[in-house]
């Protein structure tokens, strides 16, 4: 085959460019590719008698012919050389690295996988695990696929070009960033692919219409999950996996309903009974109680924010274990994983949370339910829009009150992830999903049953006004919502402190507030409220 080239497209003529073409595209074709140039070299050549001659003629000053001296030999022996550039053929074969993906995965040892990763992915450390498989039937393919130890930093730049899957047709490189062939959540594995039944000519419009590309993708999503499986057996090797690529697997939990279910065993959660290490979901089963229906999981800013948590009270006096969710991905992939193992999977911050109480608990329960409706009903009137009920909850054995977000919209911890969109709309879809509050009082906490009471003797007094806002507004931060006026509830506590120093708002420096002002009590009222 004779090639003819453009004037402007000689640079196809240069060994590097040739080189690195054959390199790229054809480097394992089982033909061999030889590339005949001509280079340049120096060779010492012997000096004749009668040039010997003309040179000692010559004038002194010229430079002599370098003569080679060997040590340990005569140089009476040594014949005289010069050296002298010639043109040599050279026939080089480029193809020489056979690829390792066509043998047979016994045969292969681990340091031969190593390098292969190395040598396609320009990484320094070796691979956590490799899949070395091939799919044989209506279609053929053979794959090497390749878990990093570590994440790069760029794990979820949105703009980055992914090439981490390299795409192959007999053995002849097509194409390395082929978004058809694995999905997003699984941007971190690399390897090979070479199919028998792809078409040489492949463009990205046929791609796309192909179905021998869906089948091969679905292939590797399966065997990436059993790669994932093998590395949980090692639980070091599994730690470091879930360090690097713990998001992921979340996002593959959002995103990829097929492999839902295998996936969220990988899952794990640090919890009420497993502060140490993190638990898996299916540990968390086997240590569930028999009259537990129900996963409970908390979700929050940090772990530290979620430990000191109110909804945790009552859980944790029954004995029920709740698993702590602080990734803000965790919130996405819990809406989509409803039950594990036939469990379903419950948030202790929501409505709806129910215990399976004995008959006199109950019956004591309605009827504190039924002695604060009064309270309930006052507090409802003062709060106005900023709850949308005010009602009496068994959730609490220590704090006074705390708020309950709709059964199915945002947990206070999902408005506080929105609210952090730097492109959130702050119309639509926020203003429908954003939680509609509940505030939730615990029937026996002192300050409940004093402020009970005030209701009682006068549900118009300024005070009652006055502390239901102030329980409302530490309800708020307790439950993990952030206040929308920071400055009000600032004047409310410094009142209160003045009120514990025994001071006037005289005595105070001049300030205007539009706080509603707390009324003068007594040293015993103040008792009361504490």
């Amino acid at each position: 085959i004779r090639l003819h080239l453009k004037d402007d497209l000689l640079e196809f003529l240069e060994e590097r460019r040739i080189k690195d073409i054959v390199k790229k595209h054809s480097e394992f074709i089982s033909y061999p590719i030889h590339l005949v140039y001509q280079k340049e070299v120096e060779k010492e050549v012997p000096i004749e008698e009668t040039e010997e001659a003309v040179d000692e003629e010559k004038d002194e000053n010229k430079a002599k012919i370098e003569e080679v001296d060997d040590e340990g030999e005569d140089k009476e022996d040594k014949p005289k050389t010069k050296k002298v550039k010639e043109n040599e053929t050279v026939d080089e074969e480029l193809n020489q690295t056979k690829p390792i993906w066509t043998r047979n995965p016994d045969s292969i040892q681990k340091d031969e996988y190593n390098a292969f990763y190395k040598s396609l992915t320009n990484d320094w450390e070796d691979p956590l695990a490799v899949k070395h498989f091939s799919v044989e039937g209506q279609l053929e393919f053979r794959s090497i696929l390749f878990t990093p130890h570590r994440a790069p930093f760029d794990l979820f730049e949105g703009k980055k070009k992914r090439n981490n899957i390299k795409l192959y047709v007999r053995r002849v490189f097509i194409m390395d960033d082929c978004e058809e062939l694995i999905p997003e959540w699984l941007n971190f594995v690399k390897g090979i692919v070479d199919s028998e039944d792809l078409p040489l000519n492949l463009s990205r419009e046929v791609l796309q219409q192909n179905k021998i590309l869906k089948v091969i993708r679905k292939n590797l999503v399966k065997k990436c999950v059993d790669m994932f499986t093998e590395i949980a057996e090692d639980k070091d090797n599994f730690n470091k996996f879930y360090e690097a690529f713990s998001k992921n697997i979340k996002l593959g939990i959002h995103e990829d309903a097929q492999n839902r279910g295998k996936l969220s065993e990988f899952l794990r959660y640090y919890s009420t009974k497993s502060t140490d290490e993190p638990t898996s979901l299916k540990d968390y089963v086997t240590r569930m109680p028999e009259k537990q229906k129900f996963i409970y999981y908390i979700t929050g800013q940090s772990r530290q924010a979620v430990e000191s948590s109110p909804f945790l009270e009552v859980l944790k006096r029954k004995g029920y274990e709740v698993l702590y969710m602080v990734d803000p991905i965790d919130e996405y992939a819990v809406q989509q994983l409803k039950d594990f193992e036939g469990k379903e999977l419950k948030s202790i911050t929501k409505e709806g949370l129910e215990f399976e109480d004995d008959e006199d608990e109950k019956k004591k329960f309605d009827e504190q339910k039924k002695e604060l409706e009064p309270l309930c009903a006052t507090m409802k009137e003062i709060l106005g829009d900023k709850v949308e009920k005010v009602v009496v909850t068994d959730m609490l054995s220590e704090s006074p009150c705390v708020i309950l977000t709709g059964q199915f919209g945002w947990s206070a911890n999902m408005e506080r992830i929105m609210q952090s969109q730097a492109l959130r709309d702050s119309g639509g879809m926020s203003s429908y999903m954003a939680s509609k509050r509940t505030l939730g009082l615990h029937p026996t906490h002192p300050i409940i049953r004093a402020l009970k009471a005030k209701v009682a003797a006068d549900k118009n007094d300024k005070t009652v006004r006055d502390l239901s806002n102030l329980l409302y507004e530490a309800a708020l931060l307790a439950s993990g919502f952030t206040l929308d006026d920071p400055s009000q509830f600032s004047s409310r506590i410094n009142r209160m402190v003045m009120l514990g120093l025994s001071l006037d708002d005289e005595e105070a420096a001049p300030a205007e507030s539009d706080a509603p002002a707390l009324e003068e009590v007594t040293e015993s009222n103040m008792e009361e409220i504490d």
